[in-house]
């Protein structure tokens, strides 16, 4: 079920109307039809008032497979994932880029190029551009590519901070290794992410809010390799 689903379930199981759940919260009836049309999305705030309003966690109100986490079921005997892989990438992420991490030389001109590698498993990770960027991240089994995602990314106001988004990015679950968590707030600055599918097919994106002023958006999707 997806969110805007979800979201009109949880409104009419409340008995409530999209004016009444627009008072609730503090915001237009037209935006409320406009979640539940799917032509726009919540931002932070707002998402946390409907998880306390419908006692719902924002986990479980954004995704559209609720079963969560990727490290069981019949895909991740298929792909041979396990906890080992998903450790060794929330790792990767944080001695890297999210960390600060050293460039090591460039592949192509003009690109920002980080890597780490444990025994078996090899990531790796190239950039191009700084306000707009692409990207992607690899990682590598036995020599063999295993795992990839892209991503594409801008700064869209002013107010943005880079040291904000690696702070975020360090934060990186588990349960969605792929940028940070679904939530993040430090002072003036706020991080929102949202995931869809499982580690071997997903698509997500993330934005910052600036004094509730959206400065960052980035969009990714990835999978296993086979």
């Amino acid at each position: 079920m997806k969110f805007q689903e979800k979201l009109q379930t949880l409104r009419k199981e409340r008995g409530l109307s999209q004016e009444n759940l627009a008072e609730e919260i503090g915001v237009s009836r037209q935006a409320v039809a406009k979640w539940e049309l799917g032509q726009s999305y919540p931002d932070i705030d707002n998402l946390i008032a409907l998880s306390n309003l419908f006692r719902i966690s924002i986990d479980k109100l954004v995704k559209a497979d609720e079963e969560g986490c990727c490290l069981s079921g019949e895909k991740s005997v298929e792909y041979g994932i396990n906890g080992e892989i998903i450790d060794f990438l929330c790792r990767a992420k944080r001695y890297t880029y999210a960390g600060k991490g050293a460039e090591v030389p460039a592949t192509r001109p003009g690109s920002h190029d980080l890597q780490y590698a444990e025994g078996n498993l090899f990531y790796y990770d190239t950039y191009l551009g700084g306000e707009k960027f692409a990207g992607e991240e690899a990682v590598w089994r036995e020599n063999v590519p295993f795992w990839s995602m892209n991503y594409i990314g801008r700064i869209v106001g002013e107010g943005f901070s880079g040291d904000f988004l690696k702070e975020a990015l360090l934060l990186v679950p588990k349960e969605n290794p792929y940028r940070g968590p679904m939530v993040y707030q430090n002072g003036e600055y706020k991080y929102h992410c949202i995931v869809n599918g499982e580690f071997d097919w997903f698509n997500g994106y993330e934005e910052i809010f600036c004094n509730d002023r959206k400065v960052y958006e980035c969009i990714f999707h990835g999978g296993c390799i086979k």
